[in-house]
């Protein structure tokens, strides 16, 4: 969108948020860049010059204005809703693969040599992988900066710097101001309260957002000693690259509150990241909105509660396993065979809240790979499917996480034993993040459509879904939303 001068300026003269993170405005007489939406004076049009990416913007020797904090806008929403491999590498970039792997790591997950993927990034945001990850380190530093009382050398080393120098020269570049100013600054504000052991800091989203649904669906489909909601909170265990952690996700007006107990601070990054991907905060819902509502049928529903977003998951693996002990039976059912599994078979970990009742970690596929299948309280035809599964994860065959292409995981998955279109789909959807993924022959949409009176069969409610592309998946949660059930409140 960068190259559209016309509409960016129309944007940045307007303060529009609506594009906040798709694209930032470089200043040149003054060496900042800004979101679209900077409180300031909107600078002279032929001063604005307009860039993909704040890792762009600090690569042309631009500095992040201090009153709008462009570094902390939203992420743009085009990388979650592609499935090429620019927008592949940028969700690997965003859960720390080059920080851990480095460049040649990245290229090596996408099947291409280092070069063709710098030229590819270059192209299409202005900066390469190194730049990348660069840009989210410093919003990580800043983050621990002005959130917690870390010392500078924790701070740098959490944020994934090699040294407190070029932690302090990265910081000074980016921001115009030492970490200490930083610190400083901040503390003359208002803050988060903070707990002794967490790390409180606000997740931004584009509005409008419906949280009905979004935490409903989690708290509904929570895992006794994986998941809970307490407190106004959905809570749950991770499993990250350098240890484990607690995250607590709580729906505010203007931002989701997150309080993150981590065992390595180096994970901070990564449970960032994904704590964003699992309740789709870098959806653009305007756009998915006006595409919905050109159907008659399902403008009122979109009309009545607009900004739905698609409930997805922390772990692509776990959420297979779980879809595969969720076919054809009900939600608690589901919760009870993955209960089993997860005291059988699951990391135990400690709960920061004494209160809490957080026990485990979901099994990963190696642990599962070792379990009985005669010790399974389910058919012979499921737990063959849960088996296959398992084996195939475990060993690599099927790769599922950010990096997966699409269309690729579903022939992989559709191969599987057991494996039909609606456990392709939800998994399309919900672990894969395929924003078209659609399940017509799911029982709750097929009621749905033939309430609204919309075709029920699976072949003829595909048809007509095809107006509703590329956002199909959140039109299931619209559907979905029609029927009295827990998945669709948000818990008392």
């Amino acid at each position: 969108m960068h190259t559209d001068t016309e509409r960016c300026v129309r944007a940045v003269q307007s303060k529009d948020a609506r594009f906040d993170g798709w694209f930032f405005t470089a200043v040149r007489t003054t060496g900042i860049y800004c979101r679209p939406s900077c409180p300031a004076v909107p600078p002279k049009v032929e001063n604005m010059t307009f860039l993909p990416s704040a890792a762009a913007c600090q690569q042309s020797g631009y500095r992040a204005c201090k009153r709008c904090r462009p570094d902390t806008s939203p992420g743009s929403p085009e990388w979650n809703a592609r499935a090429d491999t620019v927008a592949r590498a940028v969700r690997l970039i965003q859960d720390g693969v080059v920080d851990r792997e480095g460049v040649p790591g990245l290229a090596s997950r996408l099947g291409y040599s280092s070069r063709q993927v710098e030229r590819q990034l270059n192209a299409e945001l202005g900066a390469g992988p190194l730049a990348l990850a660069r840009a989210q380190r410093a919003q990580t530093a800043r983050l621990l900066i002005e959130t917690s009382g870390l010392p500078m050398g924790d701070v740098a080393f959490a944020a994934g710097f090699s040294s407190i120098r070029t932690f302090n020269d990265t910081v000074r570049e980016v921001f115009a101001l030492a970490a200490s100013e930083l610190r400083a600054r901040a503390e003359k504000g208002p803050r988060q309260a903070q707990v002794p052991g967490t790390i409180s800091l606000r997740l931004p989203f584009r509005a409008p957002l419906n949280p009905d649904n979004l935490f409903g669906h989690l708290a509904a489909t929570a895992v006794p000693g994986v998941e809970e909601w307490r407190a106004g909170a959905y809570r749950r265990t991770l499993r990250l690259p350098y240890g484990t952690g607690v995250v607590a996700l709580s729906p505010q007006p203007d931002h989701i509150g997150c309080r993150l107990a981590l065992t390595d601070l180096r994970d901070l990054t990564i449970a960032i990241s994904r704590c964003r991907r699992l309740l789709d905060l870098d959806a653009d819902p305007e756009a998915v909105d006006e595409q919905l509502s050109a159907d008659p049928l399902l403008a009122p529903l979109v009309a009545k509660a607009p900004g739905r977003r698609v409930p997805r998951t922390v772990d692509a693996q776990e959420f297979a396993v779980r879809a595969v002990l969720g076919q054809q039976v009900s939600t608690a059912a589901a919760r009870t065979h993955a209960a089993r599994l997860v005291r059988a078979l699951g990391e135990p970990v400690a709960d920061p809240d004494p209160e809490g009742g957080l026990t485990h970690l979901f099994p990963s596929s190696q642990a599962l790979a070792g379990l009985d299948p005669e010790s399974l309280a389910l058919p012979l035809s499921r737990r063959t499917t849960l088996t296959t599964l398992v084996s195939a994860l475990a060993d690599g065959s099927l790769p599922l996480g950010t990096d997966s292409d699409w269309d690729s995981a579903r022939a992989r998955l559709a191969a599987l034993p057991g494996f039909g279109p609606w456990t392709t789909e939800i998994i399309a959807m919900r672990a894969l993040g395929d924003p078209d993924a659609f399940i017509p022959s799911d029982l709750g949409i097929r009621r749905a459509a033939k309430g609204l009176g919309l075709p029920s069969t699976p072949a003829a409610l595909t048809a007509r879904a095809a107006h509703w592309r590329p956002w199909r998946a959140y039109a299931v949660q619209y559907l979905w939303a029609t029927e009295d059930h827990a998945v669709n409140f948000l818990p008392a």
